[in-house]
């Protein structure tokens, strides 16, 4: 039988030139939709059978790496600190992969019995059959592995047994429900089921580990950045996931600016932000609500308060920069901008060394009342397209409060937290006339940049839906 290094380099050879005809011939451009189809399955299914000969020579890898004296060790001898490292040599992977690798390999590998030389059953045979008929990606199975083994300590071999065979049937497609095959994720929400099955008593041993190991640290701001890392409860994550759901419609659909002589144009816009940078504009709304709750606990006796300060002169030359209290490094004017448009301003008045020599506290936030006339009034971020709700805005100043605008309902105007904080930059003005906001879109969007009403509530849009 010729060597299956052999072999598989022919198949090299072969899969070089049919690649190498659909990227450098742009062969697949002419493909119908059928025959494009057929790439992708074709391909996927190539895919899975080289994981099969992948996993398997990481099972015999990983076995000659830990059974023989370390110095005698495959790793070792190829100059390697461990089977990780040297897959990632091998095969230039990640180490993620490499661990992914090993997991799939520990789980349908067939070892040898060291005293007997003996072939031994691998763990899920099922699945290993699977794997070798290209059936489940070492993706797949390193799914269902990590559910699965959180279960093992409390399940019999004839449990994993069962598991392994429905999952493996899953996988190809031959289950009695007779539903196609699944995907690497309905593999592993199955497993998850198996695993709450097999381990009942389960859930109360990972409640307490969840406890001991929920947090969230915020690390220190470098180039205006701070990470967050940690992990949250399943409850906790659930509720913050509601509330930026909430906040950031889902549903909002993109759509094109107007044409040039297009003289309305129309009110939803292409949103440019990643889901992640919608889910962090979220999170500010968040946290801007909550600190302004009235049940929120003081911190020194007064309601938790962010404090940016920023010299006087600066901020009328519109050069410079701000500071946030608890942060080493220097933020834009604009963050001081927008943190005093709805927040209180203490002039302080120092000497050359520092010395303080008067206070002056000038108090320009809306009332609650204000806020929610502002609200009902508005309906919503007025920006043209945002579906922000009024509840979770900012209430901003049409005319600038430093300009002599006064905080009353009609200089008010509701903004979410983007549009809040990029107002100056975006290209969107606002006013009020009237009584009644205005908003005029930058010129990439209405090139005749005409003031459009923007109040939202749907008692002010029937007379216009009636004239419409």
């Amino acid at each position: 039988m010729e060597a299956l290094a052999a072999q598989l380099d022919r198949l090299d050879e072969a899969l070089s030139l049919a690649v190498g005809e659909a990227l450098d011939g742009n062969a697949l451009a002419g493909c119908d939709d059928a025959e494009l189809l057929r790439v992708l399955a074709t391909a996927s299914r190539l895919g899975r059978l080289v994981d099969a000969a992948l996993v398997e020579a990481t099972g015999h890898v990983h076995e000659r790496c830990l059974t023989a004296e370390r110095v005698d060790r495959l790793s070792t001898r190829m100059g390697c600190r461990d089977t990780n490292e040297l897959l990632r040599r091998a095969t230039r992977c990640s180490a993620q992969r490499a661990s992914e690798l090993v997991r799939a390999a520990d789980a349908v590998h067939r070892r040898t019995a060291l005293s007997s030389g003996e072939l031994l059953t691998a763990d899920y045979p099922s699945l290993r059959e699977a794997l070798g008929a290209g059936e489940v990606s070492s993706e797949a199975l390193g799914g269902i592995v990590r559910a699965l083994d959180k279960a093992l300590p409390a399940a019999t071999v004839a449990q994993r047994l069962a598991a392994d065979t429905e999952l493996a049937a899953a996988a190809s497609g031959t289950a009695p429900d007779q539903a196609p095959p699944a995907g690497a994720d309905d593999l592993r929400w199955q497993a998850q089921v198996w695993a709450m099955v097999l381990d009942q008593d389960g859930a109360e041993p990972r409640e307490d580990r969840a406890q001991r190991l929920r947090e969230i640290r915020v690390g220190r701001v470098r180039d205006g950045l701070a990470s967050v890392r940690g992990y949250l409860l399943a409850d906790v994550a659930a509720q913050l996931t509601l509330l930026t759901d909430a906040i950031d419609n889902p549903k909002r659909q993109p759509s094109f600016g107007p044409a040039a002589d297009d003289d309305d144009p129309p009110e939803r816009l292409a949103d440019t932000r990643t889901a992640g940078q919608r889910r962090h504009d979220a999170f500010a709304a968040i946290l801007t609500a909550a600190a302004g709750c009235a049940d929120m606990p003081t911190l020194g006796g007064a309601a938790p308060t962010l404090t940016v300060v920023v010299r006087a002169e600066d901020l009328v030359a519109g050069v410079g920069f701000a500071h946030i209290d608890g942060i080493d490094e220097p933020v834009p004017l604009e963050v001081a901008r927008h943190v005093g448009c709805c927040g209180k301003i203490e002039r302080i008045t120092c000497d050359s060394f520092g010395r303080i020599l008067d206070i002056q506290v000038q108090d320009r936030i809306f009332t609650p009342q204000q806020r929610r006339a502002i609200a009902t009034r508005d309906g919503g971020c007025v920006i043209p397209g945002c579906r922000i709700k009024a509840v979770c805005c900012e209430i901003h100043h049409a005319q600038e409060w430093a300009e002599g605008g006064p905080t009353s309902t009609d200089n008010g105007v509701t903004l979410c937290w983007f549009h809040h904080r990029t107002l100056g930059s975006s290209g969107w003005e606002v006013r009020i006339r009237d009584g009644v906001p205005e908003v005029r879109g930058p010129s990439w969007w209405d090139p005749h940049r005409r003031w459009r009403r923007a109040a939202k509530h749907p008692l002010w849009m029937r007379p216009r839906a009636r004239t419409g």
